[in-house]
């Protein structure tokens, strides 16, 4: 599929009830043709100075994807492959953080590392260390997949990158679902334990213009960090209306706690690739933001919360607050 045949895609009026009575196979044929066609606009929009359509059309199209995904059981939902699910920042992404923590130019950055032929990440120890205020946020989700499920938990604070620093401003809010999941019950409810109960007065994030809206200005006053941020990053390109092109305008500046983690932390060096050194959880007991008889709770401001002191005690312990 090239960008045309993507806008076509897009644009074209779509029969759901039709594909409803070809079978489980049809949906998920469909299904594919709206995420190839998702991520072939997403990237024209990115990158191109007049791509020659609005974001929104994308996002409907992750809405009417949605609507297909909702027919299948959560299990088959999960084994479909995916394609808007991205596996880490990009090294763009990389340098404006590591800048926007120094305050120091993008430039400075690209000097010291790629000009130099040293990782972007030994750059998180350079300078004259770290300030700033920081939004440190996390989801909850129905799905891996950014064009599939829904966000049903979101959780935010803000943090002065300071050695005696608290966290404040803290914000937690859950997002429905559709009615079908009273009797289908909650996906990943293994893992974030959010019930039919936690959200069924609420309305969708995709049908809540004034959360969309409130988050938005959130994610724009500061930038953002997020233990792989990646996913967050993902999932906010495809369900948060102006995110995309605040994101283009570089007006919202992600964070990947986990690659600070990886990289200032030197334990996980010496540690094995199984014992999942730079998850939030393991680290967190490192540094002592989290007992050994505790648990990461995968709920949106708890998490964030235990992020935020976990990076906090890690830039002290390698002394690198600004003075």
């Amino acid at each position: 599929m090239n960008i045309d045949q993507a806008l076509e895609h897009a644009n074209a009026f779509a029969f759901p009830d039709f594909l409803l009575a070809f079978g489980d196979e049809a949906i998920e044929t469909e299904c594919a043709k709206n995420e190839e066609a998702i991520k072939i606009l997403t990237e024209a929009f990115m990158t191109q100075d007049n791509p020659g359509f609005g974001f929104d059309l994308v996002l409907e199209l992750a809405d009417r994807n949605r609507e297909l995904a909702d027919q299948l059981e959560s299990d088959r939902v999960e084994r479909m492959r995916g394609l808007n699910l991205s596996r880490g920042l990009s090294d763009d992404d990389l340098v404006r953080a590591i800048a926007k923590l120094r305050r120091c130019r993008p430039e400075t950055v690209l000097k010291e590392t790629v000009q130099r032929r040293q990782p972007i990440a030994t750059a998180y120890a350079g300078g004259n260390g770290m300030c700033g205020t920081v939004v440190g946020i996390d989801i909850e989700t129905t799905s891996r997949h950014p064009d599939r499920g829904r966000i049903i938990n979101i959780g935010w604070e803000l943090m002065e990158l300071k050695a005696d620093a608290e966290p404040y401003g803290a914000a937690s809010l859950f997002c429905g679902l559709p009615a079908e999941y009273e009797q289908k019950g909650v996906p990943l409810a293994n893992i974030h334990k959010i019930t039919w109960d936690n959200v069924k007065d609420e309305k969708p994030l995709r049908e809540n213009p004034e959360l969309q809206a409130k988050l938005l200005q959130v994610l724009e006053s500061h930038p953002y960090m997020a233990h792989n941020a990646a996913f967050e990053d993902s999932w906010f390109m495809l369900n948060l209306k102006g995110y995309a092109e605040g994101r283009k305008a570089g007006r919202i500046i992600p964070i990947d706690t986990r690659d600070i983690c990886r990289n200032l932390d030197r334990e996980t060096q010496f540690m094995p690739f199984d014992a999942k050194p730079a998850a939030l959880e393991n680290w967190a007991r490192r540094r002592g933001t989290l007992a050994p008889d505790q648990a990461e709770r995968h709920l949106g401001l708890d998490d964030a919360d235990l992020m935020l002191r976990t990076v906090r005690e890690e830039i002290r312990e390698r002394n690198l607050f600004k003075a």
